[in-house]
């Protein structure tokens, strides 16, 4: 947490781009979604992620979805 934490800390810019639903249960509650993320640091260090995250999803007691684990997928 605290490495991702930095990382947000020291970025001017982040930008992340929703893709494809790779994969989803009938139910919706686990999904596989691509992703592309653009992490500018200062306009000579930027960083460009193709990834997955995997989630599980549930709804709570008021009927809203809640994310319960999310695994990133990413090869990064």
């Amino acid at each position: 947490m605290k490495v991702t934490n930095g990382l947000f800390q020291n970025s001017q810019r982040l930008d992340l781009i929703w893709n494809n639903i790779v994969s989803m249960t009938g139910d919706s509650t686990r999904i596989i979604r691509s992703f592309n993320l653009t992490i500018t640091f200062n306009p000579t260090d930027i960083i460009f992620v193709d990834g997955r995250v995997n989630l599980t999803l549930a709804k709570d007691e008021n009927k809203k979805w809640k994310i319960l684990r999310w695994a990133d997928e990413s090869n990064f």
